[in-house]
């Protein structure tokens, strides 16, 4: 079976020197907030281009911290996406905030600035727009919109890790981004981490608090925070990933090259690449096809497993089908839950692998 990932064929150096970091934590004899946190926060800003970096305990809580560190409040309204893990829009709805849905572009599945447009109202303070699947997202556009109406914009970058418009890179256009590093990300540890990057000194200090029980100094708690801290451990794992993230990214763009070129079904339709390559990192590779069950059972009968991101929008999810809407619908997004399917894509995919996807993919429905 062709997995969507498969974690046991990474590299046995890298294994090698997780395990040695792993050991360098426990004989360092300090297991929370110490010298690891420190220095990946450190490499993770070098690498983004950030000018601070909180570690976090999963990429939620980033986004949840981050929306209450710039003032998001009970009552206030934030745009984002319906076609997103629904951790996106529980971080909303966890601030007692109100999450507003916006319709996507069909060509890339991520927020349509003008259906955003369409969304704004006097109590909308934020828009959150998720670089999904790897790809940056309208940036130049939305922070224009936001500009505009005195509005923050926030990144939801969990899919997204070095994707860069105009060799910006994601995570530095708005108030702050939201970064998760689960296991299946681009950079992932062994287990859940997260982080949240910001330009703003001051959103990082209160980013700092909230996430260690509101403290500000040992014992003194001037806010009410959380309990989300980035173990040692994590961070650890994390710096020594960190080192192959630039190699794999460039093995997923090759692989998403090859999919895409070769790839030729008219019962499919493959999401484009965007112009400049920099603004994908494939997180995950996407088509889509009115008969996705076919397709996908089709695969399964190669030896081929397929996921879908995501098969229910969030305004179907039983907690949010009273959100607030695009007053014009939500048409596109709809269409793409019914409709999308993830392939296999990793750096440790084989070009051989590759070849078989391929295959099957344009022998199914002839």
């Amino acid at each position: 079976m062709i997995l969507m990932n498969d974690f046991k064929r990474e590299d046995e150096t890298l294994i090698q020197s997780q395990i040695a970091a792993v050991e360098r934590v426990f004989r360092s004899g300090w297991y929370i907030l110490g010298h690891e946190v420190k220095a990946f926060e450190e490499e993770w800003s070098e690498w983004v281009g950030a000018s601070e970096t909180v570690g976090v305990a999963n990429g939620m809580d980033a986004l949840e911290i981050g929306l209450r560190a710039i003032g998001i409040r009970p009552g206030d309204e934030v745009i984002t996406t319906p076609i997103t893990a629904f951790a996106t829009v529980l971080a909303i709805l966890r601030t007692g905030a109100h999450p507003v849905l916006a319709d996507i572009d069909p060509e890339t599945a991520i927020l349509d600035p003008k259906s955003v447009e369409r969304c704004l109202s006097p109590k909308t303070k934020a828009i959150m727009v998720v670089h999904l699947y790897g790809q940056a997202g309208p940036l130049k556009e939305l922070s224009a919109l936001c500009s505009k109406g005195n509005i923050q914009l926030i990144e939801d970058c969990a899919q997204a890790h070095g994707a860069k418009v105009a060799g910006k890179s994601v995570g530095t256009w708005g108030a702050f981004a939201g970064w998760s590093f689960y296991p299946t990300k681009n950079l992932g540890c062994i287990g859940d981490g997260g982080a949240l990057t910001t330009e703003t000194p001051q959103i990082a200090e209160a980013a700092r608090k909230l996430r260690n029980y509101g403290q500000s100094d040992r014992y003194q708690h001037p806010v009410l925070g959380m309990n989300s801290r980035l173990d040692e451990l994590q961070a650890a794992i994390l710096r020594e990933r960190l080192k192959y993230l630039t190699e794999w990214t460039n093995r997923r763009r090759m692989l998403a090259i090859t999919y895409t070129s070769e790839i030729r079904n008219p019962s499919v339709f493959v999401l484009p690449l965007p112009t400049d390559k920099d603004e994908h990192v494939h997180h995950l590779f996407v088509v889509s096809t009115s008969r996705r069950e076919a397709l996908q059972s089709h695969l399964k009968h190669c030896g081929i497993e397929s996921l879908c991101h995501y098969p229910i929008p969030v305004h179907h999810q039983d907690p949010c089908k009273t959100v607030r809407i695009d007053p014009n619908g939500l048409p596109n997004s709809e269409r793409h839950a019914n409709e999308c399917l993830s392939l296999p894509i990793y750096p440790g995919l084989t070009d051989s692998e590759v070849s078989q996807v391929i295959d099957a993919m344009n022998r199914w429905n002839r």
